[in-house]
């Protein structure tokens, strides 16, 4: 039997230790996750496989929250990954408010310490098909507010949504403010609360590559490697 486990190892070790190499790197250095919902949309599409920088603010022992070292803090607009403090289910949101900022939302109106954010509408029917599913059911964007910049969208109807407003509510300190592009179909800090500093897992970078699920898994070769930084 021994013998038996010997040949075994001796046969599926490089494979065994390539697999335990990748793990760690996904935990600690880089990871591509799948998107399953559309609240990060017109920005993240639902099937796009996005890459997330894991050392974009620290280096933390692979498998766990805890941090080895610390070089930067996440900033207002970065879009990050982190596990629901609700139910622990991994989100992909962008940070509104970070510690001590004061935010509140009216109407689907942004304002981050005292600075109401500019919205400068943009025709749904100039975007690409594949970034939303029907264009006409939606006002989209472009949102701009203390030198971040990025696309959101709403529902065509003013007031489909009762967490269209909140606060002013002050961020405390450890925590950030977090809130999808779709504005009026997010379950993020409005529904689970602050999310706290040791939970950010890093910052979506890019789209690895993307498969359109209402249409056969087809691939959408124009979001293979598309940033996910705003120009």
């Amino acid at each position: 039997m021994a013998d038996r486990i010997r040949d075994i190892w001796r046969d599926w070790r490089g494979f065994a230790l390539f697999i335990a190499v990748m793990l760690v790197f996904r935990s600690a250095i880089a990871d591509w996750n799948q998107v399953p919902s559309g609240s990060m949309l017109p920005t993240i599409l639902v099937g796009d496989r996005i890459v997330v920088d894991k050392l974009a603010y620290d280096l933390r022992v692979p498998f766990t929250l805890k941090r080895l070292a610390h070089w930067h803090e996440p900033e207002r607009g970065d879009v990050v990954t982190f596990p629901s403090p609700e139910d622990e289910r991994l989100l992909v949101k962008r940070i509104v408010g970070i510690p001590g900022d004061v935010v509140s939302l009216k109407d689907n109106v942004l304002t981050i310490n005292g600075e109401q954010a500019v919205y400068t509408p943009i025709n749904g029917d100039q975007l690409p098909a594949s970034m939303v599913p029907d264009p006409f059911r939606y006002r989209f964007y472009r949102e701009s507010v203390l030198g971040t910049e990025h696309m959101i969208m709403l529902y065509e109807t003013r007031w489909a949504s009762n967490a269209s407003s909140f606060g002013p509510v002050k961020v405390p300190q450890g925590k950030y403010l977090m809130l999808g592009d779709n504005r009026d179909n997010s379950r993020d800090s409005r529904y689970i609360g602050f999310v706290d500093r040791d939970r950010i897992l890093g910052r979506a970078q890019s789209v690895a590559f993307s498969l359109d699920y209402d249409n056969y898994y087809q691939p959408r070769a124009e979001r293979f490697f598309a940033s996910l930084k705003d120009d």
